[in-house]
């Protein structure tokens, strides 16, 4: 029997990754790098073993300078030497009109796949014990200091 959705949502968030020279805009930063990297840029080889903490704001729509509706905090590890991959373990905190509660998230991203399916393993309030899929694309991008992701959040359990 296959599963029914029973709730759909698509938000976006927008990390800033801290370079050395941009401290008041940042939203994320390197907390752990291998030993032939450093904490303020990326590791070549794909970034590997650099590990980036964050607290990024969510909108609605893809534009970073709209109003959030809540934050999408975590980290990202750069997992694999060979191409860029990751593996992300976060949590949308929503606090908005329309949700309240959290969505919890962890898995695989092999982020030169257009679009990537990271699982929803939990939530509260207005997301209590959500199961389901985030739907996850490479939305924009500007060199190692900015992206934005889109994620499509489908939920097939809901309480």
């Amino acid at each position: 029997v296959p599963l029914k959705p029973c709730r759909n949502l698509v938000l976006y968030f927008h990390d800033i990754l801290y370079n050395g020279k941009n401290a008041k805009n940042a939203t994320s930063a390197i907390v752990g790098a291998p030993q032939w990297g450093n904490l303020t840029t990326l590791t070549v080889n794909n970034h590997f073993g650099d590990l980036a903490v964050f607290d990024d704001p969510i909108t609605l729509d893809n534009n970073l300078h709209s109003r959030p509706v809540g934050r999408a905090q975590g980290f990202y590890l750069y997992d694999m030497k060979n191409t860029f991959s990751s593996w992300l373990g976060f949590t949308f905190v929503l606090n908005s009109t329309d949700y309240r509660g959290t969505i919890t998230f962890g898995g695989a991203d092999p982020i030169l796949t257009k679009y990537r399916e990271i699982s929803v393993v939990g939530g509260t309030g207005d997301f209590l014990m959500a199961r389901g899929i985030a739907n996850v694309s490479t939305d924009a991008f500007e060199g190692d200091v900015y992206f934005r992701l889109r994620v499509n959040i489908t939920l097939y359990e809901c309480y």
